[in-house]
């Protein structure tokens, strides 16, 4: 990233500026994602997977319904030999999520400077980047208000995408190895594009070769190695217990969805030939823009195939890729009003679109945090509740004890058992179907354990000693307000710990 400190007029690129617009990101990035949160969303599932990987012992009963996903991880044991060393998970998601926006910050500089922009533009860029929103009927997000090791994968693959532009293509191979160990899948799409690029800068013979080895390595895994397995079908009962993920399934989008998608692709290609038109396109950046239609043309490939139900292709969500192309999209947009509308009145108005951004992000940051709905900037660790507490005592019993509550307890408490009291849990409806999607087995256990707990507000005593049977239980924790006739292990003015040993 040695472009980080060139000089522009109207901005100094000097470290004491970065370091400046480094804390104005993220705190602007914090801000939109409605504050950072412990313990929220996809962290039900890696805060336990981390929690496996540093103390063994954890989530006995558990572990096989994780196992199938972290397979396609291979971050929990970086990231569970430094929880090891911390002994503090809020701290250790707290630094990875700080890390993940300065990750972000630097990569978005780097990519906006090896592809010509000044620094106005680099300013409106990380604007736009700040605006977190939905990438349309694909289930992720610009950016997250946690910390998400997606994201981090995905900051990482900008930077990859910074070194191609620039020729530093060893860079861009350590760049996108790193952002594998942290993100397989997110890493995945990444690599394609980079590998899309550099075929299309490549001699016609030399690229050839390259994407018939490339063809044939893809071949070799997806016939010799465990991929072979998720080369299946998934049933009616797997396709059920994975719930209303409706995203998966890209054949089932509205048309609206497809007309904002495939835009992305639209919008680069018209704003790449307007740069071509004035001469300010970089040598790398039509393979840059290769990479993305690369992306495209595997997810309209993906498409029949999730449709027929294989299992690899769903599992993989190609769909996005279009986060990828949301982010280039965010570039060309803040190069074309900057650099090309504003530019010819000069300075001062690139300037005052830049401010208008940052306005814009601030405003929508403030009523996000203010109003809709209020809550504070930072939440590093769970906050303190009744819900809480009793997760703390429950935290504080043996390893091997598994808890039954409200099979949505997330959604109406706050947080999981999971990650709040790291023990096992019959269901938790928030995330369990999500994982059912890289295991029939998986699927058939969630589907299993949601008909058992379907009438969970109506349970009397004897439902619940059944259940206590079937799955060899060892506490409920339950709302105070309801009375069950076990021993009572725990209670505060929320909740009561029963004991079903």
């Amino acid at each position: 990233m040695s472009g980080l400190t060139s000089k522009t007029p109207g901005f100094p690129g000097n470290p004491a500026s970065l370091i400046l617009g480094a804390v104005l990101f993220i705190i602007l990035a914090t801000a939109n994602s409605g504050g950072y949160r412990y313990g929220a969303s996809d962290q039900a599932f890696y805060v336990p997977a981390v929690a496996m990987s540093a103390d063994p012992t954890l989530f006995p009963r558990d572990r096989g319904l994780f196992a199938p996903q972290m397979r396609l991880w291979l971050g929990d044991s970086v990231l569970g030999t430094l929880a090891f060393g911390t002994g503090h998970f809020p701290v250790l998601f707290a630094a990875m999520y700080g890390t993940t926006l300065a990750v972000l910050f630097a990569a978005a500089v780097a990519l906006g400077r090896s592809l010509g922009a000044n620094w106005p533009t680099v300013a409106a860029f990380l604007g736009l980047l700040t605006l977190k929103h939905q990438i349309t009927r694909t289930g992720a997000n610009s950016l997250e208000g946690y910390a998400h090791p997606r994201m981090l994968a995905f900051a990482l693959g900008i930077a990859a995408l910074a070194c191609v532009v620039s020729k530093r293509r060893p860079a861009a191979a350590v760049a996108v190895a790193a952002a594998a160990v942290v993100h397989v899948t997110t890493a995945l799409w990444f690599t394609a594009a980079i590998v899309a690029a550099i075929l299309w800068d490549a001699p016609r013979r030399t690229a050839g070769l390259v994407a018939v080895g490339v063809t044939a390595a893809l071949a070799i895994a997806l016939t010799f190695t465990t991929l072979s397995a998720r080369l299946v079908a998934m049933d009616t009962a797997w396709i059920q217990a994975i719930g209303d993920r409706s995203y998966l399934f890209s054949a089932q989008w509205p048309i609206s969805a497809w007309i904002l998608n495939l835009g992305y692709a639209v919008l680069l290609g018209a704003i790449y030939r307007r740069r071509r038109a004035v001469g300010v396109a970089v040598e790398g950046e039509a393979g840059l823009l290769a990479g993305f239609a690369a992306l495209v043309a595997l997810f309209l490939v993906s498409v029949p195939l999730t449709e027929l139900h294989i299992a690899l292709p769903v599992q993989l969500q190609v769909n996005r890729i279009f986060w990828l192309l949301d982010a280039a999209a965010a570039f060309y947009l803040a190069w074309w009003l900057v650099s090309d509308l504003a530019r010819a009145h000069g300075s001062r108005t690139q300037w005052t679109v830049v401010a208008v951004i940052v306005a814009a992000s601030a405003a929508r940051g403030l009523y996000l945090l203010g109003v809709a709905p209020a809550r504070p900037m930072m939440e590093v660790d769970l906050p303190r509740t009744q819900w809480t507490d009793v997760m703390r005592w429950v935290g504080g019993q043996p390893a091997k004890w598994h808890v039954l509550a409200d099979p949505q307890h997330v959604a109406r408490f706050g947080s999981s058992v999971r990650v709040a009291a790291l023990r096992d849990t019959l269901l938790e409806v928030g995330k369990d179907p999500a994982m059912a999607i890289y295991d029939r087995e998986a699927a058939r256990r969630v589907s299993e354990r949601a008909h058992a707990l379907a009438d969970f507000d109506r349970f009397t005593t004897a439902d619940v000693r059944s259940l206590a049977a079937r799955y060899n239980l060892d506490v409920f924790v339950d709302r105070a307000d309801r009375q069950f006739d076990f021993p009572i292990l725990y209670r505060n003015d929320g909740f009561i710990a029963y004991d079903l040993r």
